[in-house]
């Protein structure tokens, strides 16, 4: 995500990893709980610092 430099999407996340979809979207959903990322537009994400 910091790579980026701009909000990023689960699907963004997937290509450049080469991961499965749900993992990405079980992290992210990990990743909300524990506060380290925020949603500034909907469906995009970024690092909460």
């Amino acid at each position: 995500m910091r790579e980026a430099g701009k909000p990023v999407s689960a699907g963004d996340v997937t290509k450049a990893l080469g991961a499965d979809r749900k993992e990405v979207d079980k992290a992210f959903a990990e990743l909300k709980k524990e506060g380290a990322i925020v949603s500034p537009v909907r469906c995009k994400w970024e690092p909460a610092n």
